[in-house]
């Protein structure tokens, strides 16, 4: 085989892997149930410090 060709072949798994792998970490994160947002009293707290840091 030329050096072209497996290099194409190579890349192609390569992709294909990294596409399965995606696609498994995403039914994994799916699966763990629907989304809750943060506590309201929590983000408060958390932007106050944030917007207190950056005029520091």
């Amino acid at each position: 085989m030329e050096r072209g060709k497996i290099t194409a072949i190579l890349t192609g798994a390569v992709a294909i892997l990294l596409g399965v792998i995606y696609l498994l970490i995403t039914l994994v994160l799916d699966s763990r149930g629907p989304m809750q947002p943060a506590p309201a009293l929590e983000m408060g707290w958390r932007m106050t410090h944030f917007v207190g840091f950056l005029i520091l």
